[in-house]
């Protein structure tokens, strides 16, 4: 192995793809037993590595030398092999700040909380005290020196203007989980949150529907890869390349979400854009059908609306968790919170909006097989509609025409 990433578990980890998109060297990732930790270090059989949970303080007594950096922190994320000698780097920190200032955070003379109380917590409390923060605190599930449990913050803390979240909590499969209820701090002014995956967590979304501007670990992710990058190597790489392989990264794991009215050409329009951009498509309704093993009227028939909503549910939640998908919701999917939610962690929600006197009636959409209930349910849903959608695409029947600009919307548009 001459370069890579080692940990406990790594079955989600997108490193290798971003530092193949950084330069050609072959990088592996490589997972280690706690058991099998000493071994690895002492046969230092590698040029260079990153290092992440649970062993970025457990690899410190390996090392010959150590940046400034981890050092101060005590944490490295990067190891070096230069002729024999191991020379720690925490190349986390300048990830972190790379995330900060492209939210356009300002922390100089805020009060800070950094949820967490590991390697990466306290390359945010070091992040936080170096962009000129004036009180910063790490904050855990049990009291410790030091240390905020979350009822002293609750109780205390209220005033926080910025959160940077270090947990593991919300990170995908669980993905149901947030470490702090944004709402509880009306003085919040941004939240950051080192979870990559999904790329919005509820923590992130939760904070967004409460006005707070924040974002996800992507972003840190990319430049601290870039930045070990540099140390593997000794290269000076272009300023623009941490942007550059961002967007790539996030163009590649995106989902891109089709919601719209029964009848609006959803699955046509997906299966052509899912062709263009070369992705796998996947109808809800058609996974409905598959898991219940019966059409979509038999469901309503026999086991009544809600039956079927909670099945949506739950398909929805898996399918949202996958990336790189082209998604056709059903046409009543968007008008449970949840499952916008769950779309938009991984996903792009496109509205395709079919003027109503082309929307007709058919058999197999219960909500939606006549006239009448499409005009009902058209005025009806057409706020949430456009509510939950990040662009409206108009859609007049010609799917090749639909499909052209849904590309053209995703492709052209990217953030989180």
């Amino acid at each position: 192995m001459e370069y890579g990433c080692i940990a406990e578990h790594l079955g989600h980890s997108f490193s290798k793809s971003i530092h193949e998109k950084i330069d050609s060297y072959d990088y592996v990732l490589r997972e280690v037993p706690k058991t099998e930790l000493d071994a690895f270090m002492r046969a230092r059989a590698f040029q260079g590595i990153n290092v992440t949970i649970p062993y970025k303080q457990d690899v410190i007594p390996y090392l010959d030398a150590l940046s400034e950096t981890a050092k101060d922190i005590g944490a490295v994320n990067t190891i070096v092999n230069r002729d024999g000698k191991l020379f720690g780097d925490n190349t986390d920190f300048g990830g972190m700040t790379a995330l900060i200032r492209r939210m356009g955070l300002d922390l100089s003379g805020k009060k800070v909380l950094v949820l967490g109380t590991g390697g990466t917590s306290r390359t945010a409390v070091a992040v936080a005290q170096r962009l000129g923060c004036a009180w910063v605190r790490q904050v855990s599930r049990t009291a410790k020196d030091g240390v905020l449990t979350y009822a002293d913050v609750y109780e205390k803390h209220t005033d926080t203007q910025i959160i940077l979240n270090t947990t593991p909590a919300g990170m995908f499969p669980k993905i149901d989980d947030m470490p702090i209820r944004p709402e509880a701090f009306p003085a919040l002014e941004g939240v950051a949150d080192a979870i990559f995956n999904p790329l919005r967590s509820k923590l992130v979304l939760s904070s967004r529907a409460a006005g707070v501007p924040a974002e996800g670990g992507l972003y840190m992710l990319v430049a601290q890869a870039v930045l070990a990058a540099k140390r593997f190597t000794e290269k000076t790489y272009a300023p623009e390349l941490t942007d550059t392989v961002f967007q790539a990264l996030l163009r590649e794991k995106e989902n891109l979400v089709l919601i719209g009215m029964p009848g609006s050409g959803k699955t046509t329009v997906g299966k052509r854009a899912a062709e263009t951009l070369g992705r796998t498509f996947v109808d809800l309704d058609d996974e409905i059908v598959r898991r219940a093993g019966c059409p979509i009227p038999e469901i309503f028939a026999k086991q009544g609306e809600k039956a079927f909503r909670d099945l949506e549910t739950e398909i929805t939640r898996e399918t949202a968790a996958r990336s790189g998908l082209v998604i056709a919701t059903g046409g009543g999917c968007v008008l449970r919170e949840e499952n916008v939610r769950f779309l938009r962690m991984n996903g792009r929600l496109l509205f395709l909006d079919r003027p109503l006197e082309q929307l007709l009636p058919t058999d197999d959409r219960p909500t939606a097989n006549s006239k009448e209930k499409i005009c009902a349910l058209y005025e009806t849903r057409l706020p949430i509609y456009r509510a939950a959608a990040d662009a409206v695409i108009r859609s007049d029947g010609d799917a090749s025409r639909a499909a052209e600009a849904v590309c053209k919307q995703f492709l052209e548009v990217i953030s989180l």
